[in-house]
């Protein structure tokens, strides 16, 4: 582009603001009193479509933009719709391709223009003061064309990407949900047919457990687990609760921690993954708050952290080495015995079998949460000791094949992002049309 053009813009286009350009106006709740007569009228809020009502507030075409929430995403609506209070709108005219105009404001990326502290939002001043270069209709139709032209390449190639994502989180579970079986061993079986069975090791476990008690009252053994309806388990191997093969298992505190600046580092859910801990972005307490805080219980290595309340609900993750924190809320920790590996019982926890049972114990819930009581009484199956190692041994071979497989995968549509912003760039630089295509890298 000439130093001309780079003032002015290509040749035919005309500088001006959006307010000039594409006026918009606020949205406004569902009301009865104003609009047109018109059944299943979409509605738009801030995410997108969120159902129909009984009159529009448009009279055709419209764009949609996100005012406080998705603070800058658009949507085109190509029939009458209903605007809420969360999105500003606009309506086309005659030398407006609405469009046009769409992709113009994904490229102008307006969430970045949210300057509030607390609820996200999209000024109207800022949006009518945003300078930008328009052709005349036809132009702005051929670009259009041109850009879903590309466009459509570049979501076939994300849909496929999509759906191999999706085919590596049914294989991941597919493993746990076999590992958990016995099926990832039945050759291993075959070859040592004389290992000590797991009624041998749950007898060592209760052993060990009576004269270590240090609870309130009299010891009470661990109650069995109920398995009616459980499948069959392999030879050796037993039903077994959660308490029974936990040398620990406490609650976090019921109190929210005072959040610090810097400080040790205090677990919250938001930060649990199925198997592994999100460690980018933590929240520290003072000194203080973190003695208090593990006055039950101090998380150590391998220990298992539980989400059993909230959005986050039903996720088990191992305590990395060199990690110390506290518990947050929301959450439990579970201490395996000596004899059961702690990484088989994540396993098993984040098995599509337990995740059933959560569901099955919260759903319908406005606030669903797992008792403790609860978690404690979980059945688990608990193969003989050597085979739990080559269950994780092999576990963990595969589930490393995925995780390299899923971030080959989530690279791939991290580039088809930037490819689809590139490809916004050069149309309104006036480039896209005049090249017929374009190839980023």
């Amino acid at each position: 582009m000439s130093d001309r053009e780079q003032q002015d813009g290509p040749q035919g286009w005309k500088r001006t603001t959006l307010g000039q350009a594409l006026p918009i106006h606020y949205g406004k709740a569902r009301n009865e009193k104003f609009g047109i007569v018109r059944e299943a009228t979409p509605v738009y809020g801030s995410s997108g479509k969120i159902g129909t009502f009984k009159r529009a507030l448009t009279g055709g075409p419209s764009l949609i933009i996100g005012r406080k929430g998705t603070v800058g995403a658009t949507y085109y609506s190509p029939e009458p719709c209903w605007p809420i209070d969360t999105v500003y709108f606009a309506e086309a005219s005659a030398d407006e391709d609405l469009l046009f105009f769409k992709y113009l404001l994904d490229h102008l990326q307006l969430a970045r223009m949210d300057r509030s502290t607390a609820v996200p939002g999209l000024s109207r001043d800022d949006y009518n003061a945003t300078e930008v270069l328009v052709p005349e209709l036809d132009q702005q139709r051929l670009i259009v064309a041109e850009i879903e032209k590309q466009f459509s390449r570049l979501d076939e190639a994300v849909a496929n990407l999509k759906r191999v994502k999706a085919n590596l989180k049914r294989y991941k579970a597919s493993v746990l949900k076999a590992a958990v079986e016995g099926k990832l061993t039945e050759d291993w079986r075959k070859a040592h047919p004389n290992v000590e069975p797991a009624s041998k090791l749950l007898e060592r476990i209760l052993a060990e457990r009576r004269p270590k008690w240090t609870g309130k009252g009299k010891y009470k053994e661990p109650l069995a687990p109920d398995t009616s309806g459980l499948p069959s388990l392999p030879s050796r191997w037993e039903w077994a609760s959660v308490e029974t093969i936990c040398s620990e298992i406490v609650d976090c505190p019921h109190s929210t921690p005072k959040w610090e600046a810097s400080g040790r580092i205090c677990l919250r859910t938001t930060e649990f993954l199925h198997g592994r801990l999100d460690l980018s972005d933590v929240r520290y307490v003072s000194q203080a708050t973190y003695d208090d805080r593990i006055k039950r219980l101090r998380p150590r290595e391998k220990d298992i952290v539980y989400s059993r309340e909230g959005g986050i609900l039903g996720v088990a993750c191992l305590i990395p080495a060199g990690l110390d924190p506290c518990l947050g809320q929301r959450m439990m920790l579970l201490r395996c015995h000596t004899l059961f590996d702690p990484s088989l019982l994540m396993y098993w926890l984040n098995s599509p079998d337990v995740l059933a049972r959560v569901r099955s114990l919260t759903g319908g819930s406005a606030s669903p949460h797992l008792n403790v009581g609860e978690v404690k009484m979980f059945p688990v199956p608990v193969p003989p000791l050597h085979e739990q190692q080559q269950i994780v041994a092999e576990v963990e071979r595969r589930l490393s094949v995925i995780d390299e497989l899923e971030a080959t995968v989530e690279a791939n549509l991290t580039r088809a992002d930037r490819l689809r912003q590139a490809i916004l760039k050069v149309a309104f630089q006036g480039k896209l049309i005049q090249q017929g295509s374009y190839t980023g890298s």
